[in-house]
């Protein structure tokens, strides 16, 4: 890991301020070399990602979002050693991530932000809403149907998506405008929750990828090493429970550009992110 080239970008977030790289280039490299200390040492790490803007890049398109080259491979070096529980915590409906990645046998999926969960076998659980809102919640997609508000509606199981990604400023702007009178009222019924992303409002049922992260965290001993990478603002609820852990937990920012964040050090993907797969793969290999 020490003076390791691809990492010449990482940020290190300390919760009060943000430090450059440039001028605490070796803190962000301790906290790093820290955790992976820690992983080889484990008896059962976790890894946990998101999918689109950090093993692949965005595309207005999603079914053509394929992963960065290297991801597969370094996954599958992970997968391989049998140590780490892998899963992928994505907004996307949990059954589209395994034929875009490509493993053999595929990974646990929490999809819809958490609210779903597709285990590796095919099984699959889905939250809901009480009977009264999730008849509301129909009436929303009838409507966004009919009407797309100009944006790119996407509806999902357990909810409605309003995005506005690539739109021009103004007109992103009436879209969102038009996507929160609509979804705002909504939001105050049993069961719903309002979610910004980057481009995008969501009007849902079920857990949070913050959630997610918790319910698997639940499931493993409580001394496993944990890291979540992710990139959008949906992942921020992730980054602090895990952040929660202290020096067992891992979170990282994976974004071309910085912004604020609760995540502990920055990822440019694709070339940091792979290198951060690639030696955790080097880890799990050494501690067999």
């Amino acid at each position: 890991m020490q003076n390791n080239p691809d990492w010449q970008t990482i940020h290190l977030n300390t919760g009060e301020q943000t430090v450059i790289p440039e001028l605490q280039e070796k803190v962000a490299h301790k906290e790093l070399d820290r955790f992976f200390s820690g992983l080889a040492a484990a008896v059962r790490p976790i890894l946990l990602l998101d999918y689109d803007g950090t093993l692949a890049a965005f595309r207005v398109d999603r079914f053509t979002s394929r992963p960065y080259s290297g991801i597969r491979e370094a996954l599958t070096r992970i997968q391989r050693q049998g140590r780490t529980r892998m899963a992928i915590i994505t907004g996307r409906p949990a059954n589209e991530i395994a034929p875009l990645l490509g493993l053999d046998p595929p990974l646990e999926v929490w999809g819809l932000h958490g609210a779903e969960r597709l285990y590796p076998d095919g099984r699959r659980q889905l939250e809901r809403a009480p009977a009264a809102t999730e008849a509301r919640l129909e009436e929303l997609r009838q409507h966004l149907r009919r009407d797309a508000l100009g944006g790119l509606f996407e509806d999902k199981a357990n909810g409605v998506v309003m995005h506005w990604r690539g739109k021009p400023r103004k007109a992103a702007e009436r879209i969102e405008r038009r996507a929160r009178e609509l979804f705002e009222p909504l939001a105050n019924l049993e069961g719903l929750a309002l979610l910004d992303f980057e481009a995008g409002i969501e009007l849902r049922v079920g857990r949070n990828k913050g959630g997610a992260a918790a319910a698997i965290l639940a499931e493993e001993s409580p001394a496993s090493p944990v890291a979540f990478l992710g990139d959008d603002l949906s992942d921020e609820a992730a980054f602090r429970v895990v952040r929660q852990l202290g020096d067992r937990g891992l979170s990282a920012l994976v974004r071309p550009k910085w912004r604020q964040t609760d995540a502990e050090v920055w990822l440019r993907p694709p070339r940091e992110v792979v290198s951060f797969l690639l030696c955790w793969g080097k880890t799990e290999e050494t501690a067999r």
